[in-house]
């Protein structure tokens, strides 16, 4: 069986051969756990879907015939719980190989799941399971997890309790009633437009929004696999992603199972350069997604010993690139670093698509499945190199875009209307239509008149030898509204010292306009990230703020 994927889309190509255009085309009953991994299964049961291993060496390899046969069990497992279609479930399982049949078995049955991070505490657990009324949670007995969710036994909507891996008092056991399942499972009728999936993002302030997904989110990312990530049908591919996060789903499921392409898990607890450089040598890895904070870390790491050569493609998302990653990147490896930019209430909005030539910095074109515009705050359209937030039309609503924020109409009103989803991210487009990142409207930095880009800041600052990472942020100020800060990590070698943050100011100053250096600086042992390794530039924001 070859090329899934063109089943579902129309490709238009313009005079040079680059994607033009895609056209989705599906039945309304369209689903993924039906129509992707079980027409797999069908027609090559053998071919690989995944392989699994972990720090201490353990190795599962599960083909497509595996996943059907294993979440057809799960579902019935599920079901015969009493958990049906529509239900919300939270599913917290790390990197845990039982995450890719639950999620397919879950969509399966039509039910909604709730992916969170294992990083969650008491309060973050309670408040996910009371504003979703989560009816069951599936739990790795890893990281205090299932201690969170017991906290939250008080709400009633929370019946059903799960733990894999382990056995835990008041739990059932994942692995032992999926054994016991039956294997034979008859279609569940779902359509396209019903929830299928839904993230609590992780916004700058207040409380976290609940996205909420239809079925057509899966089949949005074959876009992601197929034109930014390259996928190789007969490839094996790695994106760093936890399973809380929607960066997995992006890199670990959707879009290269419909590419009919492997993937590979890492079960880690702690980023180590190496040990991932390690795998990518071991398994011969042909294409590589992570954010641009862990491609500096494998370049400062030292890629020496590393036989990379297996890699095809690589892609970057998650913030925004340095130029001086994707120089040393392209130096040590010939591999260009492909940009991409989307959020959890989309899939990958803009990118580099295949053949497509990157600049560096650039987060390349809009995706041919969105219609993509830079607008002002009046909602016109922005010219060539001016600033303004990136919107997305929803009529008609493409495959990928969220449906709403679930039991937030004034939240969805204002992120939803006359046509188009405004994102929130600020960006300028170039004359020959690459959009260029300028920063959250939380993260653009106001000072005495002008706007101030942090990652134009944070570019120049990580080309001193001094320094290894940083973060630019904006805090108060009586007189310039906002002042520029540096958060700055040092190189092994060199010592916080006011005569080293004059150096770096003065440096900032010469390569940039002068306005915008940092007036404050902090040196840290490191900086503030989530578990996929992103900066978590509102923790500093927040903790400066006290």
């Amino acid at each position: 069986m070859r090329n899934l994927n063109l089943r579902y889309v129309d490709e238009t190509y313009d005079d040079k051969g680059l994607l033009e255009k895609v056209t989705y085309h599906y039945p309304d009953n369209y689903n993924f756990g039906y129509d992707v991994v079980d027409e797999i299964a069908k027609e090559e049961p053998d071919r690989l879907a995944m392989i699994w291993t972990n720090p201490a060496g353990e190795e599962r390899r599960y083909t497509f015939g595996d996943m059907k046969r294993m979440s057809d069990k799960t579902a019935n497992y599920l079901m015969s719980l009493g958990i049906t279609k529509g239900d919300m479930v939270m599913v917290i399982l790390k990197r845990h190989y039982q995450f890719w049949y639950v999620i397919t078995a879950l969509h399966k049955i039509g039910a909604v799941i709730v992916p969170a991070t294992f990083m969650l505490t008491k309060g973050d657990v309670e408040y996910r399971v009371r504003s979703a009324s989560i009816k069951a949670a599936i739990c790795t007995d890893m990281n205090g997890v299932c201690d969170a969710v017991d906290s939250a036994e008080d709400i009633p909507s929370l019946q059903i309790k799960i733990i894999a891996n382990s056995s835990r008092d008041g739990w059932l056991q994942l692995d032992e009633g999926i054994e016991k399942a039956s294997d034979k499972l008859e279609r569940i009728q779902t359509n396209v437009e019903e929830p299928m999936l839904m993230y609590f993002s992780s916004g700058t302030s207040g409380y976290p929004k609940m996205v909420l997904h239809n079925h057509l989110y899966s089949l949005g990312h074959l876009s992601t696999a197929k034109y930014w990530q390259n996928v190789d049908p007969e490839g094996i591919h790695l994106t760093i992603a936890d399973t809380g996060w929607g960066k997995a789903v992006w890199g670990k499921l959707y879009g290269q199972w419909h590419m009919e392409a492997a993937v590979f898990v890492y079960d880690y607890d702690k980023f180590e350069p190496h040990e991932i450089m390690d795998i990518v040598e071991k398994y011969r890895i042909t294409s590589l997604c992570c954010p641009p904070t862990m491609f500096r870390m494998f370049i400062n790491a030292g890629l020496e010993g590393h036989d990379l050569s297996s890699l095809k493609y690589c892609c970057i998302a998650g913030e925004a690139l340095n130029p001086d990653v994707f120089h040393s990147w392209y130096k040590a490896t010939g591999l260009k670093l492909m940009e991409g930019f989307g959020q959890t209430e989309t899939t990958c909005t803009v990118f580099n698509k295949v053949g497509m030539e990157p600049k560096p910095s650039s987060m390349g074109k809009p995706s041919p499945q969105y219609n993509v515009r830079i607008v002002d705050q009046d909602g016109q359209e922005c010219p060539p190199g001016q600033t303004g937030e990136i919107v997305i039309s929803y009529e008609p609503r493409p495959p990928g875009l969220m449906m709403c924020y679930y039991r937030d109409e004034e939240k969805t009103a204002k992120a939803m209307h006359d046509g188009w989803y405004h994102t929130g991210d600020v960006a300028w487009m170039d004359e020959d239509g690459y959009y260029w990142y300028v920063g959250r409207n939380d993260d653009v930095i106001k000072s005495s008149g002008y706007k101030i880009s942090p990652f134009e800041i944070e570019s120049v600052l990580v080309t001193h030898p001094a320094v290894l990472e940083c973060a630019v942020t904006g805090i108060q100020d009586p007189v310039r509204g906002q002042l520029v800060k540096a958060t700055v990590v040092l190189r092994e070698g060199y010592k916080p010292s006011e005569e080293l943050k004059k150096e770096l100011q003065n440096f900032v100053k010469h390569e940039t306009a002068p306005y915008k250096y940092p007036r404050a600086m902090d040196f840290v042992k490191e900086l503030p990230k989530t578990v996929n390794g992103k900066i978590q530039r509102a923790q500093i924001r927040k903790r400066d703020s006290q």
